[in-house]
């Protein structure tokens, strides 16, 4: 069970890390990043305990095709039948 609902308004940009953060109770923070977000992943993970929190966002927000026409989604493998 996640430990929280957060809204993505409510997490800071790092610029850093390149990903939305937000204060874990243990002093590090949940990070996700943009590319997650675009893949629909909704769950923000501390790198430094086993909490996570539920991220509440807009997926249309983060669609690939708005405001970064360079994102690419992961290429499928081909799949070799015997």
């Amino acid at each position: 069970m996640s430990y929280d609902d957060v809204e993505i308004e409510d997490m800071d940009w790092n610029e850093e890390l390149q990903s939305y953060t937000y204060p874990c109770p243990c002093g590090d923070l949940f990070q996700i990043t943009k590319d997650d977000l675009r893949l629909g992943e909704e769950i923000a993970r501390c790198p430094s305990c086993s909490l996570y929190i539920t991220v509440i966002y807009n997926l249309e927000d983060f669609a690939a095709n708005k405001n970064n026409s360079n994102f690419q989604p992961p290429k499928s493998q081909p799949i070799s039948v015997a």
